[in-house]
């Protein structure tokens, strides 16, 4: 039976984590999951570590896109989007490189779509407090109030609206209209679940503990923060004119 799992994981120099967090991924046991790397140029060789596994015993289960510079992490998820549909994948995952995000929380987002029956799933730091290990406290207290700020402004009844560890059900890609969305830094995050909801899908929130990365660089800076504030704002403008897509079932 192929796999209808395939894991987003967008890079830009990230050739000390790359390695590890594919073999972490692909070694889960509960189900297998696939993973796409979409890399922006990366000069520290970044794609040729993961050609180099391609060409291993990974043939069948790792692909690469390949583009160059550095053109946002949105039009990266994007563009991996449309990779996954065209290759027929049902459950499409986002993922960090770096190991914030936990593999062995994969099939915890994945059992909330395939076996609860919601359309998204997010891999929440603030649903049950705020489980973030090493950040420091300002940066801490930057993304907790910053998820708090776009639950005001747009009404999502999401607590951690910037996540970027999700699972989406394939038909959740399919309605929401790809070339339309705008952003390209933090607030793509926001965006994809607003345009969620607005359109109708169920989505959980599923406790994970997010742990800063431990090699390399982060890729934050403050535009992204700025595109995210006055983001935000123009999301809810949408929410009151904008007519979204409904799926039918």
């Amino acid at each position: 039976m192929p796999a209808d799992s395939i894991v987003i994981i967008p890079t830009y120099n990230e050739c000390e984590n790359i390695e590890n967090i594919i073999r972490a991924v692909t070694s889960l046991t509960e189900h297998q999951f696939n993973i796409l790397v979409i890399d922006d140029g990366s000069p520290d060789g970044t794609a040729d570590i993961v050609r180099r596994l391609m060409a291993g015993d990974l043939a069948d289960r790792l692909f690469l896109v390949e583009r160059e510079g550095k053109l946002g992490l949105g039009t990266a998820y994007i563009a991996g989007f449309r990779w996954a549909l065209e290759h027929g994948y049902e459950y499409v995952f986002e993922m960090d490189a770096d190991f914030s995000h936990a593999p062995s929380d994969l099939p915890r987002l994945l059992a909330a779509c395939l076996d609860e029956g919601y359309d998204m799933s997010i891999g929440s730091r603030y649903i049950t407090g705020v489980n973030v290990v090493n950040w420091p406290m300002s940066r801490v207290l930057m993304s907790y109030f910053a998820s708090k700020y776009v639950r005001i402004v747009t009404g999502l009844k999401i607590h951690d609206t910037t996540a970027g560890f999700v699972c989406y059900r394939r038909r959740v890609l399919e309605t929401i209209d790809l070339d339309a969305v705008r952003f390209k830094g933090y607030a793509f995050q926001i965006e994809m679940k607003f345009t969620a909801a607005q359109c109708g899908f169920r989505i959980k929130e599923v406790p994970v503990v997010f742990v800063n990365r431990e090699l390399g660089t982060s890729k934050m800076s403050g535009g992204i923060f700025s595109e995210a504030a006055f983001g935000v704002m123009r999301l809810r403008w949408d929410g009151w004119f904008k007519k979204y897509p409904r799926y039918k079932e």
